[in-house]
Parts: C-alpha cells; sequence; structure tokens
C-alpha cells in the first residue's frame, strides 16, 4: 500500500521496526531453487525482484499468485521466494517479493529502486511518480490495481447523513490524515474539505476515533480499515464504517503500479514482453479463486513472529471482495486488465504539478504521461470476465 505507516505497526517502537528490518531476531528458510528452463530463462533477471511498499497483503495477490510452491519465507532480509510461475507452469526464473515500509525504513518505493539496483520492479503509485519524475524517475509498465483503495470514512451510526466526502466537509467533523498524504491537497484546492477540518497529525492509530466514539473521518484503506474496526479492535468495540474512495473525487490516481527505473525500461523490454502478461494472468486468477494465495500471504505473514504486521484470513477475505466491489481491480474501459489511460495520468500531471511547486519539489520539466507509463508491454486480449 501506500508508503505510510499502519496502526499495526505503530504498536511496536522504532527499535523494534530497526531490529526487524535489520534481521535481528528473526528466522529464515533456504532460499527456493529455480528451474532451469522456461519462457523467462534467460531473457529476465533471475530472480525477477519486486519491491513492495508495506508487509504482505492481498493489494500483492498477483505477485504472490506467481510464487511457486513451498515459498521461502526469510524473516531476517523480509522477503518471500520462489520459483516464478505462471498458471502453475515453471518459467524459468526465480521470483523475490520484498516487503516495503518499516522494512526498509519507511522509505518511498522509487528511492528503494535507485538505491538497490538488484530490484527489477516495485510498485509505484502515480502521484509518487509525478513527485519524483526529476530525480529518480520510473516508467510504470503495468496496473494490477484499477483503482487506488486509498479512502476517507466516517461512522455510519454517528453520521448517519454523510454520503460522500464532501458532505463531511459540509460538517465540523475533524478529518484525520497522513501528513504525506498528497491527494488531501487536491480536496482542499476542490473545496471538498476545509482547512480547519483536516488533521495531518494521524499516526495510524485507531486510538482518537475510539476516544471520540468515532466521532471524527479518518484516511485508510478501503481494503482494510473498514474490516479491522468492525472485527479487529477487540474489548468489544465494532464499528460499522462508511466511506468514499479519494479516486472518486476527481483524483485519477494508479495505486501501486508496477515500475522500473526509467533508464532501464529499454533494456528490460524482452523481460517485460513476457513478464508482463504473467502478472495480467496472475491478477485475474487471483480474483478468480484468490484462496490459495491468501493462504501464502497470511503464511508469510505468520511467519514473521516477531514483525509489527498482523494480517487473518478475514482480512484477507474481506480485502479481495472490496476490491471485487469497489472496481479496485477490474478491467480498463477497453476490457483490459492492467492499461494505463493517458488522459488520467496527464489530469494528476496537472492537479500535482503546482502541489509540489508550492512545497519546493518542481516536477520534471514537461512532463507528460508517456514518460510516466506505458502500455507497450500490456496483452489487451488479458481481462476479467465480463458477466
Amino acid at each position: 500500500m501506500s508508503n505510510v505507516p499502519r496502526w499495526r505497526a505503530l504498536t511496536a517502537g522504532l527499535a523494534v521496526l530497526a531490529a526487524t528490518a535489520c534481521g535481528s531476531g528473526g528466522t529464515s528458510t533456504a532460499a527456493a531453487p529455480t528451474a532451469g528452463a522456461g519462457p523467462l530463462a534467460g531473457v529476465c533477471p533471475n530472480p525477477v525482484v519486486v519491491q513492495t511498499d508495506w508487509f504482505p497483503e492481498a493489494e500483492y495477490g498477483a505477485y504472490f499468485q506467481m510464487l511457486g510452491d513451498n515459498p521461502a519465507f526469510d524473516t531476517d532480509t523480509k522477503k518471500v521466494t520462489a520459483p516464478l510461475v505462471d498458471d502453475g507452469a515453471p518459467t524459468g526464473v526465480g521470483l523475490e517479493i520484498r516487503y516495503g515500509g518499516p522494512a526498509i525504513g519507511f522509505q518511498q518505493v522509487s528511492a528503494q529502486l535507485y538505491a538497490d539496483k538488484a530490484i527489477t520492479l516495485g510498485l509505484v503509485s502515480t502521484d509518487e511518480a509525478i513527485q519524483n519524475s526529476r530525480d529518480l524517475p520510473t516508467v510504470a509498465v503495468a496496473a494490477p490495481l484499477e483503482t487506488s483503495p486509498q479512502m476517507i470514512m466516517w461512522d455510519k451510526a454517528k453520521h448517519p447523513d454523510v454520503r460522500t466526502i464532501a458532505d463531511l466537509g459540509r460538517t465540523d467533523v475533524p478529518v484525520l490524515y497522513y501528513q504525506t498524504d498528497t491527494y488531501m491537497q487536491y480536496l482542499l484546492a476542490a473545496g471538498l474539505l476545509r482547512t480547519e477540518q483536516v488533521d495531518g497529525s494521524y499516526d495510524g492509530s485507531p486510538s482518537r476515533w475510539v476516544t471520540s466514539g468515532g466521532d471524527v473521518g479518518e484516511a485508510g484503506f478501503a481494503t482494510s480499515e473498514p474490516y479491522i474496526y468492525k472485527n479487529e479492535l477487540g474489548e468489544g468495540r465494532s464499528y460499522d464504517v462508511d466511506l468514499q474512495l479519494i479516486a472518486d473525487t476527481g483524483y485519477p490516481m494508479y495505486g501501486q503500479a508496477l515500475s522500473v527505473r526509467a533508464a532501464d525500461k529499454d533494456a528490460l523490454a524482452p523481460c517485460l514482453a513476457k513478464l508482463v502478461p504473467i502478472v495480467q494472468r496472475a491478477q485475474v486468477a487471483y480474483m478468480t479463486d484468490p484462496a490459495r494465495t491468501n493462504g501464502v500471504i497470511v503464511s508469510a505473514v505468520q511467519a514473521d513472529a516477531g514483525s509489527v504486521w498482523t494480517y487473518s484470513p478475514g482480512l484477507a477475505d474481506f480485502a479481495v471482495d472490496a476490491m471485487r466491489q469497489r472496481k479496485i481491480v477490474g478491467n480498463g474501459p477497453d476490457a483490459t486488465l492492467g492499461n494505463f489511460e493517458t488522459a488520467r495520468i496527464n489530469r494528476m500531471i496537472e492537479i500535482l504539478g503546482p502541489v509540489f511547486a508550492s512545497q519546493n519539489k518542481p516536477i520534471k520539466d514537461g512532463l507528460t504521461p508517456e514518460q510516466l507509463v506505458t502500455n507497450e508491454f500490456v496483452d489487451p486480449s488479458i481481462g476479467l470476465p465480463v458477466s
């Protein structure tokens, strides 16, 4: 997910985060062997290394779907490895999925891509790519998530008349968000929320929500917090929330798009031409039948007993349902899963250029959608079944 702390991560101090990221106190299993023959052998790096922006969770289902049998969970270096498979068939290379967030010191994935050239691809959202377009340029090659799961939520019982973020903006309800959430500048500029109403000191903890009895609005992810606040706060606490996706307010970001360093795109082109359709097929397979892969995701988290992150089977199932129902995973307007609409990218440049300029973080001069995304490796015939 977005490179921001979650409330579970905050139950441990920074010393614990540093210790787990550096490998103290963890256990690991041996790296999984890879097959020697297949369509990616000699074409792609071996292993293909994917850098995520958080711990294992359902939003990364496509990549965990591509793990072959008996994946190895390395709790020291915070990664999972296995042969990379395409619908169960060997591809001839291995897959290494690296954890983000605390595991990389809360760095943006863009920065991690440039800090460690062993990483093949990273998950970079559109706003992050625009922000770093001048100094850490990336090109997104596939969008397994059609819509970002970022949202703002509120308690249904406390605010029965609120249906949208704009409705929330017509109340005096405080809205808590992470100071680094770029979309908030858009919501304020669009008049959907008011400056005196928003509070960027949110640290991911549910404490202010609980203390207020749900009388605040709160940023988060449609794939996680609604389930957690309903089922996992403990002590008899349970809240039914409503929400609106930030995307539905006119902020058309692609969340966690699969990206490469801009200068590496041409060299990786033969690999990407074969790999991107595998990612597309994996996402379709995962959304069709997520049971096995959700088991792997939950096992990856449970294997790291000393971690600050937990992930329940119920949350994994909820996340998949939310991705289906809210079209977080879905086909584009042309029935293809994983491609980009340049009009959406252009709109994001229009929104964020002035925002980053006001923060003294100017973006690349003359930035165009074509410098940020490409559909050249996407197979237009691959998409979710249309009912």
